[in-house]
């Protein structure tokens, strides 16, 4: 029970300070303070939530669709990269200013060079998706791999044992900490990649939908969007939380 009560302690905090800030929102609104079509209140974008559902739920399939696809491409390619600049210095020398490098360029820069290249459909979003997420799982993996016990690391060679080995047994289980670390980042930003590709061109999505409705001036379900994607960004971390959790048992016996 004492494990328990500051994690309720803590989410009953979080719970309160968003409260505060619905009701502080809707103080300035219903009273006039900021006109609604600068700013909706709440109950206006709840409203418009509920109303626009059917409609929401359908573009967010397409949204997902994309998320996912490029998130698990993403965590295969940092999963993959990070091995090989871990096995190989040179390869590490070589590759990590590139790694660094694709975070240079913002996204809203390569959007519409990858539609340009592959057109409407899902390819350049997931593109996109890919190039946005693979980041935190490889620097992820990577400082968990440098982080392994060098004295582990000899004891295992002494052994007899080969890279392999070294790798399995002390050097994945050291990054697994650095790794869910990296997929939370990377599953918010799976969420808002995908929408921001779909700015840009696509035939659905919660991009397209925003598009759509903002220019029709309807700020209402512009929020309403907003909260839905803030919503499925947070589902996904927790998600992310749960999984860590099954595969890494040892961590919750820790705590």
């Amino acid at each position: 029970m004492k494990g328990k009560s500051p994690s309720i302690t803590s989410r009953l905090w979080a719970c309160f300070s968003v409260l505060g800030v619905v009701l502080l929102w809707q103080l300035l609104t219903g009273t006039g303070m900021i006109d609604a079509y600068l700013l909706p209140s709440p109950l206006m974008v709840g409203r418009a939530f509920f109303t626009e559902l059917p409609s929401l739920i359908e573009h967010s399939k397409i949204t997902l669709s994309e998320a996912f696809t490029g998130l698990g491409l993403g965590i295969l390619l940092g999963f993959f990269m990070a091995v090989i600049m871990d096995q190989l210095e040179p390869l590490y020398q070589a590759l990590y200013p590139l790694v660094i490098l694709t975070q240079t360029v913002p996204t809203v820069a390569i959007a519409p060079l990858l539609v340009l290249w592959f057109g409407y459909e899902m390819t350049p979003k997931v593109i996109l998706i890919v190039v946005t997420t693979f980041f935190p799982i490889t620097v992820g993996l990577l400082s968990g791999f440098k982080s392994a016990d060098p004295d582990a690391v000899s004891l295992l060679r002494a052994m007899g044992a080969g890279k392999g080995q070294i790798f399995f047994y002390i050097k994945l289980p050291q990054a697994m900490d650095q790794f869910f670390s990296g997929l939370r980042i990377s599953a918010s930003y799976a969420v808002v990649g995908a929408v921001i590709s779909e700015w840009l061109g696509g035939f659905g999505g919660l991009g397209v939908y925003m598009t759509r409705v903002k220019k029709a001036f309807s700020f209402d379900k512009m929020f309403a969007v907003i909260l839905l994607i803030s919503a499925i960004s947070l589902l996904l971390m927790s998600g992310v939380d749960i999984l860590e959790r099954l595969c890494m048992p040892w961590k919750r016996i820790k705590n």
